[in-house]
């Protein structure tokens, strides 16, 4: 990696225009000499400061993409601008905006967990600074590693470095690829905690995840890419909203032996013992749909001992959609 100017990156920061949007992907595509088409006419525009989760079944194209924008993959099709920047003309300074976790743990084995940070550090052409390093290990729980061999850590010890080594040039967009993959609970509670503050400080954060809970309580927006097409990008919150169900369960007493014609058909299901019914339902829709199904159960006879009303989560609404 070729060290990059600090004076020419801020003079060309400085004449950039402010952008709501700090990274524009517009029309890529992305084929392999196997054939394997990995990316399909992809646009998707990120905004700085927001936790994007980007979310899609394995081989869907997430890694690809994360690879085109950090430089790893060449871009055949299409363009990409980070902070205003063309990523093929502008590579150096793009990449030194950019911190990148990858799934891969590559790290040098024989390396001190301090030396390994700032030599990240260095490779863009940053000055030392032992006062951020340390601040970064000890967020990452690493400050009293700081003197080990990378060979000795745990795994989630050593996603913890590749983190650390991200950070280490203080980049303003960092990607995230499967960043909590092997690592424990308490693990993943900390660096969550870590990437909240990085978003507060006005760091953009690009998600994967396998753990779509983590993306439910992460993500500002979430987009989903299936064969190699981004099929939505929404607000988390209106994404609920708009795609998410409610489910009504009643607990009845006496079981039910099958259910009275006169209730609605639609949404409306009986478990096998007969014990319990389940109502699922737009949120969005009509507001007295659930009023409209008590009347009817009233009207029937059918005694309810007891009522349950629970959202679709995020991780529903992505399994829907790649389904479909």
């Amino acid at each position: 990696m070729i060290a990059v100017s600090s004076s020419l990156h801020n003079a060309r920061l400085r004449s950039s225009p402010p952008m709501t949007d700090i990274i524009s992907i517009a029309h890529v595509s992305k084929t392999y000499a196997s054939g394997f088409h990995a990316l399909d006419d992809v646009s998707l525009d990120i905004r700085a400061g927001e936790i994007f989760a980007l979310l899609g079944p394995n081989g869907a194209g997430k890694t690809t993409l994360i690879g085109i924008v950090c430089g790893i993959v060449r871009l055949a099709q299409g363009s990409v601008r980070v902070a205003g920047l063309d990523i093929g003309t502008d590579y150096r300074e793009v990449r030194a905006l950019i911190g990148l976790v990858p799934q891969e743990l590559t790290t040098d084995a024989f390396e001190t967990v301090w030396a390994t940070v700032s030599f990240s550090r260095g490779l863009f052409g940053k000055a030392p600074n032992p006062a951020h390093i340390e601040k970064t290990l000890r967020d990452l729980s690493l400050w009293d590693k700081k003197d080990n061999k990378i060979m000795t850590l745990s795994g989630g010890m050593k996603r913890r470095v590749m983190i650390a080594k991200a950070l280490a040039h203080e980049p303003r967009v960092l990607f995230l690829d499967e960043p909590t993959a092997g690592v424990d609970v308490a693990l993943r509670q900390e660096m969550w905690q870590l990437v909240r503050g990085l978003r507060a400080s006005g760091v953009t954060i690009v998600l994967t995840t396998h753990y779509i809970d983590e993306a439910e309580d992460m993500a500002d927006r979430v987009g989903v890419i299936r064969q190699g097409k981004i099929i939505l990008v929404e607000d988390k919150a209106t994404l609920m909203r708009k795609l998410g169900k409610k489910r009504l369960t009643l607990r009845l007493e006496p079981a039910l032996a099958a259910l009275p014609p006169t209730l609605p058909a639609s949404g409306l299901t009986l478990n096998p013992d007969g014990s319990e019914l389940t109502f699922v339902y737009d949120p969005g829709g009509p507001q007295d749909a659930v009023s409209a199904l008590l009347d009817a159960l009233r009207a029937a006879d059918v005694r309810v001992k007891d009522l349950e009303t629970t959202q679709s989560s995020l991780e529903d609404i992505f399994v829907n959609l790649v389904r479909e």
